[in-house]
């Protein structure tokens, strides 16, 4: 049998699969396109959606120009809310752990500073000697203010942070815009102001800071303040004291206008005179421009977290600002010019007769030592 298929007949073929039709092929590939073009459209709205929404959740941050807050170009989109991350140099550090030690040290040897004898704790302090110390409740802080020691700027910034002071019921957001004649009213709260048990707990919990200023340089400070300008209750409280008995002007003008205009202010020499005058052992009659900062703060009974000084003002402040926690709220506004001038000390001094100086220095002698300044060696053995 042929098995061979001939001529004319039909051979078996297996079955081919072949491509589609190429117009049904084109309309394939554009559906997929569509379908994800419109999948990325899609994932986009959503996530524009939820950024939208997280950013409505967030309080608006206003518009600042004060040089007391972060300006829009040094914050960055991302970090807005974000507390500053950047590391405090390890040169700061060290700086605040050796000022904070040295307070340590000598308080614990107080035989030689003498400061802790009518006190053993801070709980034995009456209010009366509290009344320097300012809460913000808000942000878990207290201040201890020094007179003369930058103290205007840290209350204004003390007042925005607490939100304490209103205008129409609304707080402060901006320091330079708080009213000078309410910065040193009864703005914000005092220590003293609550119960025993409540101050106990506070000064347990709570950051605390102060701030320092070489004591001589804020004598000069505070008498260039209060004495050379018109400042009626300085003058009708002290200056005429000072005055009557070390001036001998026996009939002083009535007000600061009238003393000024005829020229009738007190000295520094009349000055210091008067501060010598005062029985030493009785600080409290030492107004708070010039007291100690030791008595108005009681840094051997309170563990301060921070210790500033006027010298290193802006440096402190950006450190301290960081470890507050509220660098990203509010900014220490730059210093002026000659704020922390040691040469004032030679302006200012000659006049002063060497043994005032001696005498001078041991009203002071604490403040000098327990916060690390130099001894000046130079005013005291001309």
């Amino acid at each position: 049998m042929n098995v061979r298929a001939g001529v004319g007949q039909k051979r078996f073929h297996c079955p081919r699969y072949s491509l589609l039709p190429y117009p049904k092929m084109k309309k394939l590939v554009q559906l997929f396109f569509i379908l994800f073009l419109g999948c990325i459209i899609l994932m986009f709205y959503i996530n524009s959606s939820f950024k939208a929404k997280h950013e409505h959740s967030q309080p608006q941050r206003e518009t600042v120009n004060s040089s007391y807050f972060v300006s829009d170009e040094e914050m960055n989109e991302e970090d807005e809310w974000a507390i500053h991350s950047t590391p405090i140099p390890l040169e700061l550090k060290y700086r605040q752990y050796a000022r904070k030690k040295r307070i340590h040290d000598l308080c614990d040897n107080n035989g030689t500073l003498g400061i802790n004898e009518k006190w053993h704790s801070v709980d034995e302090v009456p209010n009366s000697e509290l009344s320097n110390l300012l809460v913000d409740d808000r942000h878990g802080i207290i201040y201890c203010y020094v007179p003369k020691v930058a103290c205007s700027e840290w209350k204004r910034i003390m007042i925005v942070l607490s939100e304490s002071l209103k205008v129409d019921g609304v707080p402060y957001r901006h320091p330079s815009d708080i009213p000078e004649e309410q910065i040193h009213g009864n703005t914000t709260q005092y220590l003293n102001q609550y119960p025993r048990e409540v101050m106990k707990h506070k000064l347990q919990h709570y950051k605390k800071f102060m701030f320092v200023r070489d004591p001589f340089v804020r004598l000069i400070s505070a008498f260039r303040d209060k004495f050379l300008k018109e400042n009626q209750p300085f003058y009708k409280y002290v200056a005429v004291k000072i005055l009557k008995k070390f001036s001998k002007v026996h009939k002083p003008p009535k007000t600061a206008k009238e003393a000024f205009t005829a020229g009738i202010v007190p000295s520094f020499l009349n000055f210091i005179q008067y501060i010598l005058s005062l029985p030493e052992e009785n600080y409290t009659l030492l107004d708070e421009h010039w007291r100690q900062a030791v008595h108005l703060c009681h840094p051997c009974l309170i563990d301060y977290d921070f210790i500033g000084k006027m010298e290193t003002v802006e440096q402190d402040a950006a450190q301290l600002l960081r470890m507050l926690q509220v660098d990203n709220i509010v900014q220490f506004p730059k210093s002026r010019s000659n704020i922390t001038d040691e040469s004032w000390i030679k302006i200012w001094f000659p006049d002063i007769p060497t043994d005032w100086r001696r005498n001078l220095y041991k009203i002071y002698e604490t403040d000098y030592i327990l916060f690390g300044y130099r001894h000046p060696e130079d005013l005291l053995n001309e």
